[in-house]
């Protein structure tokens, strides 16, 4: 009976020690793809909020241009009833990152349904098209294969393609939701607007003269659509990092976790060694006595 046990205990043994050597192989390949991909993203995170920021304030001092019953100038600015909602859902296409893809779905969920009216989902990534499936949601479209190292121009479909629906009215409003590096042991869902593009408020000393060349409709025209093409790169980005991140953590602890393991199978091991032996001490030992009787 010891012999068995002490057999499926070496058994285990190996078993945990080929996992804990594949998670620490996962771990370090995490890991220097976390570096990189934590260099893009706080390399152009400041580029991203200034935009932001910058477009915030022309929009504010656009809005008085906008005259009732003409069109909107600004199609991207537009402000109208909210019928309809597209979400970019940014998700990664792989799992063994801990809770980041559960905490992300979960945010999407509680978004979707705290909103009035019916939402689209575009999905990018693989584990949030599967959300979208589980929960019957309406699927736009899925994106998938983006890569470690994305380019702008890597994610210009993804963001033309909600700057036509809102221009088109296939939607009222679109939001981004995705997973924001603060950092390696910390990634927060985060679910934030991204189109119309809302205008800052402004105070009366703020409000400053602007010289536009050809003209500030023409001016925003061109970059707003730049502005949602940044947001949507940058929020991808924030999600690479997040997911690395996330993964690096998830397979150090399963690591140290399997490591531990090893440590209480061997000290189960040594026992039923011990008791083994001690049992076959016994035995000759009960058999010597045997024969001197």
């Amino acid at each position: 009976m010891a012999a068995t046990s002490t057999r499926e205990l070496r058994r285990r043994i190996r078993s945990v020690q080929n996992t804990s050597q594949i998670t620490k192989a996962m771990q370090l390949i995490a890991a220097s793809k976390m570096r990189r991909a934590q260099e893009m993203v706080l390399s152009g995170r400041p580029y991203a909020e200034k935009i932001s920021e910058v477009l915030a304030d022309l929009a504010a001092q656009l809005k008085t241009l906008d005259e009732p019953g003409d069109g909107p100038i600004v199609p991207l600015l537009e402000q109208r009833p909210v019928q309809k909602t597209a979400m970019v859902l940014i998700t990664p296409d792989r799992g063994l990152c801990g809770g980041l893809v559960s905490n992300v779905n979960r945010a999407a969920g509680e978004a979707i349904r705290n909103t009035t009216g019916p939402v689209t989902i575009i999905s990018v990534g693989r584990k949030g098209r599967a959300f979208v499936v589980r929960i019957g949601g309406d699927l736009k479209a899925v994106f998938t294969g983006i890569g470690d190292r994305p380019r702008l121009e890597d994610t210009l479909q993804i963001s033309n393609l909600v700057i036509k629906e809102f221009e088109d009215r296939g939607v009222d409003r679109v939001v981004l939701a995705y997973s924001k590096f603060i950092s390696t042991a910390q990634q927060t869902p985060t679910i934030e607007s991204l189109i119309p593009v809302e205008p800052a408020e402004l105070k009366p000393q703020e409000a400053v003269g602007y010289i536009y060349e050809p003209d500030a409709p023409a001016v925003l025209r061109r970059l707003l659509p730049r502005y949602v093409q940044m947001n949507v790169y940058h929020a991808i980005l924030e999600a690479i990092a997040s997911e690395h991140s996330a993964r690096m953590v998830a397979m150090q602890n399963a690591t140290d976790a399997a490591n531990e393991l090893v440590d209480e199978l061997r000290l189960e091991l040594n026992k039923a060694r011990q008791e083994s032996i001690t049992s076959e001490i016994l035995d000759i030992v009960g058999g010597v006595a045997g024969v001197q009787r």
